[in-house]
């Protein structure tokens, strides 16, 4: 087992590795060219924050791993864990509960700061909001622990009668217990008024998990419902929507002459609301138009990109024209696969979760199958599932940002994204993440069994007074999946239309 151990921190540390220096490669690669070589702070915040969330996701097979570590022990305790994996999640939870409430919002407010400031005017104003906030959330999470902070376990009092110690074991169906003639055992014979309430004070960092956690788990059920059915539908509708042919010149010169004109539309309408905003009329109807204008510009960026596709030019227009053909494809492909994945999981909620008792274990059963074929291959597959929940969960979000009003508009671009569209995401990322893995440890609860991270969020959270019963009657996955019907049947009846804006500034023919 020692060899075991050694291996299991050598591929952790691996792991972490890697993951920072995937994100760094992502910060590089989608950074605005404005923000080169500047930002850094935010940048630091963008880095770490993307590191602890593709940790923690990564965190739960590792739990598995650990606890495999002990298969062969008796009891939990008679096996030296590889790595102490409750003080890890606490770790791991206490940051991202910092980082989403108090450090990434003052990188935002920092970083938006008024530009013609200098840099300790802005980050006063920066910490005044914080600290604001920092008061304000504790003193919610002291008056909430303080009276509410408790767990409550419903337990069973068994009592039974002394039996001599038997010379032989002889168990069968009729007789499953000890003693002549013990067709029942205890807990099979006990009435229903032995049960009893047991109550425990919970810890204080279980408890700031466990309330981050009901937070998240809101935004999961309604962005990551949206998202497991959006995410492989926008994939296989974006192939219907591909362009057919090339088009010809002077159609080029017509569609790129109305672009034109609209782009000039739109810098005026974007103008006159700087105007307002530097006057101080900064009411509802000028949030309203700013989230308009905002969408006629990811709409007319699209129009831009779509007209650059149909008709590539330059001296490998035919080479261009054939990657952008196969890019289609490959998005059929994926949203193929991915669709698989979606209703796999929609299918493997109902079934293992809604359902009382449950109809198959389905999915967990993949995973210990695969784990007979190769060790880490059912690890791998159970990570898999939970970082594409991650995905569907920020395709919900950026589906939702383009049709609510009260969702501001953070949109990824390769080569264009600001830092405070990147903290935002960031944030949302790290809030959702701790829903990610509650999810997965109730979804997956018989492959991951007897973990810390099913300690955490399965028994201490599960049994925590005034919101246990949005768990025991399965409120968020209740939300998850009909939300996700809804976004098929959506997709379904409108997925193959090309969407268009309905805002104020209405530039789109």
């Amino acid at each position: 087992m020692g060899d075991f151990n050694l291996a299991l921190v050598i591929v952790a540390i691996v792991v972490c590795v890697i993951v920072f220096i995937f994100n760094v490669y992502l910060l590089i690669n989608y950074q605005h060219p404005d923000d080169k070589n500047q930002a850094y702070f935010p940048k630091f915040v963008v880095v770490f924050g993307l590191s602890i969330a593709l940790i923690s996701i990564l965190m739960l097979p590792a739990d598995v791993a650990n606890r495999q570590a002990c298969k062969h022990a008796l009891y939990n305790g008679a096996c030296n864990l590889t790595l102490p994996m409750k003080d890890l999640w606490l770790a791991i939870y206490i940051v991202d509960a910092l980082l989403v409430f108090f450090i990434i919002p003052f990188a935002m407010f920092y970083y938006e700061g008024d530009q013609d400031k200098s840099i300790g005017e802005r980050m006063k104003s920066a910490m005044i909001w914080v600290v604001v906030m920092a008061i304000v959330c504790a003193l919610l999470l002291g008056i909430l622990y303080g009276f509410v902070g408790e767990v409550d376990f419903t337990v069973m009092h068994l009592s039974s009668n002394t039996a001599s110690f038997p010379n032989s074991w002889e168990f069968s169906s009729n007789q499953p217990c000890i003693g002549n003639g013990a067709h029942q055992c205890s807990a099979f014979t006990t009435n229903a008024s032995s049960e009893k309430t047991w109550t425990m004070r919970t810890t204080f960092p279980e408890y700031v998990v466990a309330l981050a956690t009901i937070v998240g788990s809101v935004l999961f059920s309604i962005f990551g419902g949206v998202g497991i059915a959006c995410l492989p539908l926008g994939l296989i509708f974006s192939f219907v929507r591909r362009p057919k042919a090339v088009i010809t010149r002077s159609q080029y010169i017509k569609e790129a002459t109305d672009l034109g004109k609209k782009a000039r539309e739109l810098k005026k309408a974007a103008d006159a609301l700087h105007q307002e905003e530097r006057s101080g009329s900064k009411g509802r109807k000028w949030r309203k138009n700013v989230k308009a204008v905002e969408k006629e510009l990811l709409q007319l960026e699209e129009d831009v990109n779509l007209l650059e596709e149909m008709y590539p030019q330059g001296e490998k227009a035919e080479t261009a024209w054939a990657l952008t053909v196969l890019g289609y494809l490959a998005k059929l492909v994926l949203g193929v696969l991915g669709l698989i994945v979606s209703v796999a999981w929609v299918i493997h909620i109902i079934i293992y979760l809604l359902v009382d008792p449950p109809l198959s274990p389905f999915l967990n059963e993949v995973f210990i199958k695969l784990d007979d074929v190769w060790g880490l291959l059912g690890t791998a597959a159970f990570a898999f599932f939970c970082f594409y929940l991650l995905l569907a969960v920020i395709a919900g979000a950026m589906m939702l940002g383009l049709r609510l009003v009260f969702i501001t508009i953070h949109p990824m671009k390769w080569g264009a994204t600001l830092m405070n569209s990147f903290l935002f995401n960031v944030g949302l990322i790290l809030l959702c993440s701790i829903s990610v893995i509650q999810f997965c440890s109730t979804a997956f609860a018989y492959y991951a069994r007897a973990t810390a991270a099913q300690e955490i969020f399965g028994h201490t959270l599960q049994s925590l007074r005034g919101i246990r019963y949005l768990y025991k009657y399965n409120v968020f996955q209740i939300a998850f999946v009909a939300l996700a019907g809804l976004t098929f049947v959506y997709y379904a009846a409108f997925g193959w239309r090309r969407k268009k804006p309905s805002g104020r500034f209405q530039l789109s023919s």
